[in-house]
């Protein structure tokens, strides 16, 4: 396995993401309410960076 497959492994590379905001109003984050980078029109789940990256944390694959 080459490097770059080792950093793609456990990625979803084709994964949906909600489109960035370029201002105000932001979407809440669905576990801490706090602001996200995602615009407040965006219909889905959105988290916040520190949600997002410990839900990637807590899915990602162990080995």
């Amino acid at each position: 396995m080459t490097e770059k497959d080792d950093e793609t492994y456990c990625m979803i590379v084709d994964a949906a993401r909600p489109p960035e905001a370029g201002g105000p109003p932001y979407a809440e984050c669905v576990l801490c309410r706090e602001p996200t980078e995602y615009p407040e029109s965006y219909r889905g789940i959105t988290l916040c960076p520190p949600c997002e990256w410990q839900e990637a944390q807590r899915t990602a694959c162990s080995g």
